[in-house]
């Protein structure tokens, strides 16, 4: 088996050509395959290979002190679900777009797991106010699954999402909005620009729909969690669709 690691961190980088550098450096002495994102904000990195080179990486990775925090979301597959590693500096570590969206300067806040879950269990947050969860990925993976009456937009890309968003902010004037997506990333940059747009009820859902998983399992959620690799997607128990296809 293989370990599949999932992780990012907003922070600033001042030389972001110098840190992918060294995180291809790591990555390849460490045999590992998959993608990593660096940019002035930040790394996002999704990564598969054998436990120890996981672990060396990381361990190499967190010796950066901007980084010695970073969380690592882990699942296993039977075969390996990338097929060569890539390491690119870009402008943003997930393409928004939009002003005010940087969680560089204060992440906007955010709702544990557990306490969703107990939200949606009771039909509303602690104040008694209703919920909407709010799935900010694309029309592609909400097909493979999302939070039970979840608002779903028809994006393909996420800097579609504020245009596709616009007819429904009145309607949830009087709702505790949880905007979540696969890992975090999507959902916390959406959640701040919302928040700085004027809809100040807006959480994120902390560590997305894998963090979800990972503490709760599947109560509330419908169908599986696509993932950008070969694995399709994950199941609440994170289990990928591709091993289980071939069972």
């Amino acid at each position: 088996m293989l370990i599949n690691a999932a992780a990012y961190k907003f922070v600033q980088i001042e030389d972001p050509a110098l840190l992918a550098a060294s995180v291809e450096d790591w990555a390849r002495a460490s045999g590992l395959k998959g993608s990593v994102l660096v940019a002035g904000e930040g790394i996002n990195l999704f990564l598969a290979g054998s436990e120890t080179g996981v672990d060396e990486f990381f361990d190499c990775l967190r010796q950066d002190p901007r980084l010695a925090a970073i969380r690592v979301k882990l699942s296993r597959s039977q075969a390996q679900p990338f097929k060569r590693l890539r390491v690119k500096v870009k402008p943003e570590i997930i393409s928004f777009r939009r002003d005010r969206s940087s969680p560089l300067q204060g992440r906007a806040p955010c709702v544990a797991p557990g306490t969703l879950a107990r939200w949606l269990d009771q039909g509303m947050d602690d104040s008694g106010r209703r919920l909407v969860l709010l799935d900010t990925r694309n029309r592609e993976e909400v097909g493979h699954g999302t939070f039970a009456n979840a608002l779903t937009l028809p994006i393909d890309n996420f800097t579609d999402l504020p245009q596709a968003l616009a007819p429904h902010r009145d309607s949830m004037a009087d709702a505790t909005v949880v905007s979540f997506c696969t890992g975090g990333i999507r959902c916390e940059k959406a959640a701040l620009w919302m928040r700085e747009s004027g809809m100040d009820n807006v959480l994120q859902l902390d560590g997305g729909i894998l963090g979800y998983f990972e503490e709760v399992g599947a109560q509330g959620y419908d169908g599986r969690c696509f993932v950008f690799d070969e694995r399709v997607a994950l199941d609440p128990d994170l289990a990928p669709l591709v091993d289980q296809n071939c069972v």
